[in-house]
């Protein structure tokens, strides 16, 4: 990983492009089924804090409406441990029910050219590298930006600030040297808002017309080709 790291990064100084990421939803469709068994394990977590079914399912969609992420009203309302409800939540789906090696999506991501590619994903590090890893993708990028729920005010997308962590973990300055693919529309407008060049994957049944939201629409990230050839020619 460290040799693909360090050739992203020298291939990249010749142009200074970076190529961010969203992992969830995004590396992998949505109708793979991972959201859904998230979104239900999270409805048992407020369950389980005492909170009656329909009260808990307009929590969860306040607080994720409000927030980026249901975790972040929880932290913020009701003191919760965000990293004891990650392994209770995210780290406990059992990803090789939903995903598994991705030859076509490594090869899309091998084949980039003069840029440095970057993941950046609402999840925190451990089910982030999960995904990647169940993937096979997982060095095919030189780093990473994640909800650091270590910290007690973590930042998360579509918040201004993460971006602006982002760039500088990666090595980056000038916005017109980003590059952004994410299935939220929230998250696709604050890049496009910072001036990067954004793409929205509209997902599996998406409408690639009915969005309005970045520079480029495509319903499967694989596409990307399609709209950015320059990173593959």
């Amino acid at each position: 990983m460290a040799a693909t790291a360090a050739a992203a990064a020298t291939a990249a100084a010749h142009t200074g492009r970076v190529f961010f990421f969203d992992i969830d939803n995004c590396l992998y469709p949505s109708s793979c089924g991972i959201m859904l068994a998230m979104g239900q394990r999270i409805h048992a977590y407020f369950q389980r804090m005492g909170f009656p079914d329909e009260e808990a399912s307009e929590l969860h969609r306040k607080y994720y409406t409000t927030y980026g992420l249901a975790v972040r009203g929880l932290v913020k309302h009701h003191d919760v441990d965000p990293i004891a409800y990650d392994k209770e939540v995210d780290q406990s789906i059992p990803l090789h029910e939903y995903i598994s090696k991705d030859a076509e999506l490594r090869d899309m991501l091998a084949n980039m050219k003069d840029v440095k590619k970057w993941a950046f994903t609402n999840a925190y590090k451990v089910h982030a590298n999960r995904v990647l890893g169940a993937l096979g993708v997982e060095d095919q990028f030189a780093g990473m930006t994640f909800c650091d729920y270590a910290i007690k005010d973590f930042k998360c997308k579509p918040q201004e600030e993460i971006y602006h962590i982002a760039m500088k973990a990666a090595g980056v300055t000038d916005p017109k040297l980003c590059y952004f693919v994410d299935d939220s529309a929230d998250n696709v407008d604050t890049a496009k808002r910072l001036g990067w060049t954004a793409v929205h994957v509209v997902g599996d049944n998406g409408k690639k017309g009915g969005s309005k939201h970045g520079d480029y629409q495509i319903s499967n990230v694989k596409e990307l080709p399609s709209v950015l050839p320059q990173f593959w020619t």
